[in-house]
């Protein structure tokens, strides 16, 4: 808890007024929907008046969880919302993949896959995306991607997904206070000075404050321009 606490901190200090918290619900990591719950409102207590915490899970998709999201919606999504972070295997089956997606959809659950450039199975091949982004799923990355955090071919892949607009949300996915904090001020000024001021507002304020607030988000606006040099500067 106090490690949590000083992430918020962080958090509040870097310019953020909202944080969603994402337990894993994975096999590695069992979700406890009472501790969980308990751990929520204790953070929510320390943190009043230095941000606001609003709880959600990273839900990995495997058949478990698939079929207990399906029957529990609110046990996973965004504020008990129709949001749901999902987190796709690192070894996938492009159509059984659709499938889960889909039911998620049939059922009123919008998905929002996260952090898909760092998931080496889409690499080679932004198409998969694209499919699901039209079937109606969004997309958030990782603000450390952007900076090469993730590797070389992370920070093509994030890149390659802006360019082709298909990122709905840029978030960070922070684990720690060091080497994975929760700031999102460098990430901001990557996005802001590479492809504008409106996407960069859609990407880390409004369409956060969408999910959040349980409301439509409205789709990034594309880039006129890019920009071969960027520089980065204070916020």
């Amino acid at each position: 808890m106090e490690e949590s606490f000083e992430m918020v901190k962080l958090a509040a200090a870097s310019g953020c007024t909202d944080l969603v918290a994402t337990p894993h619900a994975s096999s590695r990591f069992a979700f406890d929907e009472a501790r969980v719950t308990e751990a929520f409102h204790e953070l929510s207590t320390l943190s009043c008046g230095l941000i606001t915490l609003h709880r959600g899970c990273d839900c990995h998709l495997n058949f478990h969880n698939l079929q207990d999201a399906l029957a529990h919606p609110a046990k996973y999504s965004i504020n008990n919302n129709r949001y749901l972070l999902v987190e796709l295997p690192d070894l996938l089956s492009v159509t059984a993949v659709r499938e889960q997606l889909q039911a998620l959809l049939n059922a009123r659950t919008v998905p929002i896959i996260t952090h898909p450039e760092r998931n080496f199975s889409l690499h080679a091949n932004t198409d998969q995306i694209k499919m699901w982004v039209a079937d109606g799923c969004l997309v958030q990355v990782t603000g450390q991607s952007f900076s090469g955090r993730f590797g070389s071919a992370a920070k093509d892949a994030v890149e390659a997904l802006m360019d082709c607009d298909l990122v709905h949300f840029v978030a960070s996915d922070a684990h720690d206070c060091l080497n994975r904090p929760p700031s999102l001020s460098e990430a901001y000024e990557y996005v802001r000075a590479r492809w504008g001021d409106a996407r960069a507002r859609a990407l880390f304020i409004d369409n956060p404050a969408a999910v959040i607030n349980d409301a439509p988000v409205v789709h990034s606006p594309r880039p006129k321009r890019m920009l071969k040099f960027f520089s980065f500067g204070a916020k």
